[in-house]
């Protein structure tokens, strides 16, 4: 099936996650190198990434926003999620989170340029939030390249660790 996109880059088509998006997000989600730095566990269960899902779908509903699933254009493969999640009014989180045999090809920078775009240009952000888990130095080296400043570390739930936090004010 060819997804719509309502945005792309030279490689990279976003769309939106629905409920008929329940095998990719179990192919995303449900892999435990994806997920081993976003939750205290590790490992999503399958409730948690139903869960997720619907969080997305919501966000998408309530904010016009999500982790928006992110295809390659020449195969229409799932590459991963690339998006926001509300934080205040006009500020946002942006977040990532990649399939394996895509790390390290940069689809994460090529996708995170292109929703700070569209967060500043389109949404008319006031300010974008990240943070990462303290372990995940990928993570840290990305948000430097995307010109995000350290701002502190902060507590996150899901890990229950503080996570070193960032922001973009454009």
């Amino acid at each position: 099936m060819k997804r719509k996109f309502f945005l792309n880059t030279d490689r990279i088509g976003f769309s939106k996650w629905t409920q008929d998006d329940i095998e990719l997000a179990r192919l995303l989600w449900g892999n435990s190198k994806v997920t081993k730095y976003i939750c205290a566990s590790g490992v999503f269960s399958d409730d948690d990434i139903v869960r997720r899902l619907n969080t997305e779908i919501q966000n998408e509903s309530v904010y016009q926003v999500q982790y928006w699933p992110i295809f390659e254009l020449t195969t229409n493969a799932l590459i991963g999620c690339c998006g926001l999640r509300p934080r205040k009014a006009k500020e946002y989180e942006i977040g990532i989170h990649l399939c394996p045999e895509y790390w390290g090809r940069g689809y994460a920078e090529e996708s995170a340029n292109a929703v700070i775009e569209y967060a500043f240009c389109v949404l008319n952000a006031k300010k974008l939030f990240a943070g990462h888990n303290p372990d995940n130095s990928k993570s840290r080296k990305l948000l430097a390249k995307l010109g995000f400043t350290y701002i502190g570390d902060e507590y996150y739930e899901p890990t229950g660790l503080y996570h070193p936090s960032y922001e973009l004010v454009y």
